[in-house]
């Protein structure tokens, strides 16, 4: 096998690659390579194009931290949405499970990295904004009750009202991994903190 190994190398450097991704697992990065490489070389090529096109033009919104193809994202320049509430997620890819849902009409801020969390800049976009109300949309663990306290603390000294989404958000789950409804009903029954 060592050496069928090494006269196949870009096969199975490429089967590593795909089994450093997120919840692909040996078997599905094997069939992957193949399927790309060579069942569908044009579907393979197509991809390898459109991934190339997503890092080169990706990026986060300056004022939320979502993800953009622009300096500002759509929903920060949407006047629409500035509605007085402002959902905090913890990834970039939260906001598309939320909007995929549609029940949220306000604006986003992304923390993912509490550390650098520059509360300054985020109590002028609450001013700016006219933010009356902050729902964090995690899910619920431990260590993100202790981050939705730290962020009430922090912003103590503003006069908002902070919810978290309830109702059907099972403990240590991903947004990613619930369903629609179960998402919608959580933002409808948010629970003030």
């Amino acid at each position: 096998m060592k050496n069928y190994k090494n006269s196949l190398n870009h096969f199975f450097s490429l089967i590593e690659a795909f089994e450093q991704t997120p919840s692909i697992g040996k078997k599905s990065a094997q069939k992957m390579a193949y399927n790309l490489s060579v069942s569908d070389k044009y579907l393979g090529l197509k991809i390898a194009h459109l991934l190339e096109n997503a890092i080169d033009n990706i990026r986060k919104c300056t004022i939320c931290g979502g993800l953009s193809e622009d300096e500002i994202c759509e929903i920060c320049m949407d006047e629409e949405r500035i509605n007085g509430q402002l959902c905090m997620v913890l990834h970039p890819k939260d906001i598309f499970t939320i909007e995929e849902v549609g029940d949220f009409k306000g604006q986003y801020w992304v923390i993912e990295e509490l550390e650098s969390l520059d509360f300054e800049t985020l109590k002028k976009y609450i001013q700016k904004s006219t933010i009356t109300e902050i729902i964090f949309a995690f899910s619920p663990t431990l260590a993100n009750e202790a981050i939705m306290l730290y962020v009430e603390d922090k912003l103590d000294d503003m006069d908002l009202n902070f919810t978290k989404i309830a109702q059907g958000v099972p403990t240590g789950i991903g947004l990613e991994n619930i369903d629609q409804l179960s998402l919608s009903r959580a933002f409808s029954s948010r629970v003030k903190l």
